[in-house]
Parts: C-alpha cells; sequence; structure tokens
C-alpha cells in the first residue's frame, strides 16, 4: 500500500497542521494494515493501526444492536489521560486514526478528519485481502 503515500502525506500533515495539538495522524485498513502515516514512526503506525481493527470489529457489534440506520460505525472517540484518540471511517475498507493532546479543539478535529475524508476519501478505498492459493 505504500504506492499510495507520496499522494496523501502532505493531506495528512496539512490536516496536523490544521489541529493545534495533534501528534499522529495514520490511514489504515479495516484489517489493521498501515496505508500511510505523518509525524508517526513505522513501529507506533503498525501498532495503532492493528489496534483500530479491534476498535472497528468492536463497534460494528455495538452498531448491530441499533434498530435503524445502516449500523456502519463512522467515528470512534476514546479520551484517556493526556489526550484523545479519534478513529473515522474514510472510504470501503479504510479509516483514519488521529492521536491528539488533551487540548485539543474536539469539533474542530472532527471538522478536519471529515474535510480529509471527503477529499481523499476514494483514494482511501481499501479491497479486503484475499488469502493466496498456491498451485498444487
Amino acid at each position: 500500500m505504500d504506492h499510495l503515500r507520496p499522494s496523501m502525506d502532505w493531506m495528512l500533515k496539512d490536516l496536523a497542521e490544521s489541529v493545534p495539538g495533534t501528534r499522529h495522524v495514520i490511514v489504515l485498513t479495516a484489517d489493521g494494515l498501515r496505508m500511510a502515516q505523518y509525524n508517526t514512526d513505522v513501529d507506533t503506525a503498525d501498532r495503532l493501526a492493528a489496534a483500530c481493527a479491534g476498535l472497528q470489529s468492536l463497534s460494528a457489534a455495538v452498531g448491530a444492536e441499533f434498530p435503524r440506520g445502516d449500523k456502519r460505525m463512522r467515528l470512534v472517540v476514546i479520551e484517556v489521560g493526556g489526550g484523545f484518540f479519534y478513529l473515522m471511517a474514510a472510504g470501503a475498507g479504510a479509516y483514519l486514526a488521529v492521536l491528539a493532546d488533551e487540548g485539543v479543539d474536539a469539533g474542530l478535529m472532527g471538522q478536519q478528519m471529515r474535510n480529509l475524508v471527503a477529499r481523499i476519501g476514494e483514494h482511501l478505498t481499501s479491497p479486503p485481502r484475499m488469502e493466496e492459493r498456491t498451485a498444487g
């Protein structure tokens, strides 16, 4: 998925720089693979992407309990001592994740994440991985 990275780097940087307190920005697949990141080392991005797969699964289970609507996860926000974590659906099979400091403007973050998803959503679509079959 690294072929997507050069075209998205500047957009991820724009999000980070437009919201004071943004620490890390990551784009990932539904199954927890990092597609791109900004201001984040590869190991941290990979760990966060893997954790996001679990959050996406959990949100799907919770969404199934609602009697109406499409039941798809749109946004998960986690507040912990030290900051916030945001996970937003960003196209079929893709997600945008952001870690931010405690003082972040949550409204601005949500708006900027939605703007980014709207701008590059079609580039973030990630089809499910297929198992490789061996000849034999």
